[in-house]
């Protein structure tokens, strides 16, 4: 097909964006299937591994058990991008809340003293809090419509 006229350029286009639109959708659907696939695995076996650690340390300090929650966080976030194609943004904040909160009890413990920078991860907290606040609050007032591609 060779085209004379912008008609024919038009109608070749047309054709291409016919095929390649579709082909697109699927490799960019596969590679977020396959994706979270990896994450997911990485997640269990991430989690798996400190599991095992704190089995062969014999205890498991409230460290240990904030970063299984995070994998948890992690993995429940995999789970509802999954399903719903949408990334659940207030899980990430969690995970963060749960990370700083980790940094702190790491700190109090080797220290043994309230300082400056704790009192910043305080904030940091306070923060994240009051973002998953607005997150929470504008999802509720301007919830997304269903079937719109983002």
């Amino acid at each position: 097909m060779n085209p004379n006229s912008p008609k024919d350029a038009s109608k070749l286009e047309a054709t291409v964006e016919k095929w390649t639109v579709p082909l697109g959708n699927l490799f960019v659907s596969l590679f977020h299937r396959i994706a979270l696939f990896g994450i997911g695995a990485a997640t269990v076996w991430s989690a798996a591994v400190a599991f095992m650690g704190m089995m062969s340390k014999g205890s498991a300090s409230i460290e240990d058990l904030l970063l299984l929650f995070i994998y948890l966080e992690i993995g429940a976030m995999v789970g509802i991008y999954f399903k719903t194609n949408h990334m659940p943004v207030r899980f990430l904040i969690y995970v963060a809340i749960t990370a700083v909160t980790r940094l702190i009890i790491d700190l109090v413990n080797t220290k043994h003293e309230a300082d400056l920078p704790i009192l910043y991860m305080g904030i940091t907290i306070l923060v994240l809090a009051l973002a998953n606040a607005v997150v929470r609050y504008a999802s509720f007032k301007y919830p997304s419509k269903s079937g719109e591609n983002e």
